[in-house]
């Protein structure tokens, strides 16, 4: 059976509405999603990067995230044919562990918790697809890259793309012809 594996910030937890809505609460701001077009909060308020950072660091901050519309249904369906693996970037926000844990098993309990990768460089996934919204993670990765669409990587090019989890399932179908 081959694999998938499947990032979680962004991919298929709403990790951006959260962040902008605490950031512009806690600075008095109002930054929009379309001024977020191509890039991080962090490319848009460099001076304010670490209390960016910050604000992510609370342990619940994973906790009560909103899935990526889609998502669950498609993994489903996925699981049936392919071997699911939730790979995230815990070790970049170590005081998320237990909050994503948690979400993972709430939103994805259908997904064997022995699947759920909590790493650092995805490069050590052993995946045939890996579906992420940073590029950095395909570095190294040896498998087939799909680049799932978020505001700050829509100019990126050059990678296989898919706008949300319908078009997962499309791309995952085509393969099956």
């Amino acid at each position: 059976m081959q694999r998938i594996a499947i990032d979680m910030d962004e991919v298929i937890a709403e990790f951006s509405t959260k962040h902008l809505e605490l950031f512009n609460r806690t600075f008095n701001e109002q930054v929009t999603m379309e001024e977020l077009h191509g890039k991080k909060l962090r490319d848009l308020r460099p001076e304010l990067a670490h209390e960016i950072f910050e604000l992510i660091l609370m342990p619940d901050f994973f906790r009560d995230l909103n899935p990526i519309p889609h998502s669950q249904e498609v993994i489903k369906e996925l699981s049936e044919s392919y071997e699911i693996f939730i790979a995230t970037a815990a070790m970049e926000v170590p005081t998320s562990f237990t909050a994503k844990y948690e979400w993972l098993k709430e939103h994805f309990g259908f997904l064997n918790e022995m699947n759920f990768v909590f790493c650092g460089d995805k490069s050590i996934i052993r995946a045939d697809y890996l579906i992420d919204d940073n590029t950095r993670h395909f570095k190294g990765f040896e498998g087939q890259s799909i680049l799932f669409t978020a505001n700050h990587n829509k100019n990126e090019t050059g990678y296989v793309r898919v706008n949300d989890w319908l078009e997962v399932r499309d791309y995952f179908k085509g393969l099956a012809r």
